[in-house]
């Protein structure tokens, strides 16, 4: 994909979406990624449990919204 650099110019630049970013941190072999493995594992059990309760689902976005006021 062609991205615009600092130089103003488009230069073809390898990009990812955010699956393919997460295969990435899941490879990476060193124990400075570990918390982010650790989260994303967390977090998709969570996604998971809502799919079986939805109101998890509804309770997070309610818990979010009196978070950001």
């Amino acid at each position: 994909m062609k991205l615009k650099s600092q130089d103003g110019k488009y230069r073809l630049t390898d990009v990812v979406d955010i699956e393919g970013m997460f295969r990435i941190i899941e490879a990476i072999p060193s124990k400075n990624a570990e918390p982010i493995k650790l989260w994303l594992a967390r977090l998709g059990k969570e996604r998971i449990d809502e799919v079986f309760d939805p109101s998890l689902a509804v309770q997070r976005t309610i818990d979010t919204y009196r978070i950001k006021g």
